[in-house]
């Protein structure tokens, strides 16, 4: 199956920053998710997909092209969910929907008041009434309502009740059942990429750490603890982001290389939260 986006290589410099050699995949019928500290590039390669940034190097081919004359074609197959919704305040949800529609040749009105709807969005009410949760979820029924074969989402569910947030990834779930459409999603709120993400992408300072599937990645390590005297200069070199207390350590471990902390050590398989927690924390100790 065509993956929807391949980067390839993609570098981009700015002050004090840089992307570098960044290269992934976002398949077709799965949600992807993305996850890395505040400043690691995320919210940057957005952009370089989205065509608002240009790179330095390297390639990055959407739906198969690289050659961007055809530019709103490529977009018109993107949908786009920001973390902070750029619509007009004093616009009515209506009002907003007509020019949003205007820019895409597969508008569908009747999908879109499906998910107005379903999410029960107000169309005579102006966006300064909305709310967040709101909000969000109208951007969402936008984006959904133009057959877009790739959805970006970053930060979709920041600052959004837990009732809202199942809600939005119910749907989610949904959408990419057709097995036509991918999924980009952009979050620090690992658990919401925990339930229904299939791949993950993990960047940070600017360099990609992971990008696979979102269970290898689970299984690849265990969270390890154990009392402070075991902590040889051995055991210290297997360990990633180590933590110590009064009474012990806490840290990450390779699946493979846990037997080799001994029997006083209790494994427990981690969060995605604990993965990037000591990946970004902590270094390998000599």
């Amino acid at each position: 199956m065509e993956d929807a986006v391949i980067l390839d290589g993609v570098c981009k410099t700015f002050r004090g920053f840089r992307l570098e050699n960044v290269s992934f995949s976002i398949k077709k019928g799965y949600i992807t998710g993305f996850i890395g500290p505040n400043g690691s590039g995320k919210t940057t390669t957005i952009k370089l997909i989205m065509n608002l940034l240009h790179p330095d190097a390297g390639t990055i081919r959407r739906f198969g092209q690289n050659d961007l004359r055809n530019n709103r074609t490529v977009m018109n197959r993107i949908g786009f969910v920001y973390a902070e919704p750029p619509f007009y305040d004093d616009l009515t949800v209506e009002q907003v929907k007509t020019v949003v529609a205007a820019f895409y040749s597969k508008w569908d009105e009747t999908a879109y008041r499906r998910y107005r709807d379903a999410f029960e969005v107000p169309g005579d009410r102006k966006i300064k009434a909305l709310s967040t949760g709101m909000k969000m979820k109208f951007s969402i029924a936008l984006a959904l309502s133009h057959h877009a074969d790739l959805i970006l989402m970053d930060e979709p569910t920041s600052g959004l009740d837990p009732v809202i947030r199942r809600e939005i990834l119910e749907l989610l779930s949904e959408v990419i059942q057709d097995e036509e459409k991918a999924i980009f999603f952009s979050t620090h709120i690992t658990t919401d990429l925990e339930r229904i993400a299939d791949y993950l992408i993990f960047i940070h300072r600017g360099r990609i750490v992971y990008s696979g599937e979102k269970d290898r990645l689970l299984e690849a390590y265990r969270v390890v603890k154990g009392p402070r005297e075991i902590l040889t200069p051995g055991v210290k070199r297997i360990l990633i982001g180590l933590r110590e207390t009064g009474v012990g350590f806490e840290g990450l471990a390779p699946t493979d290389s846990v037997p080799a902390l001994g029997k006083q050590v209790l494994a427990e398989p981690p969060s995605l939260d604990d993965i990037m927690l000591y990946t970004v924390k902590g270094e390998p100790h000599a």
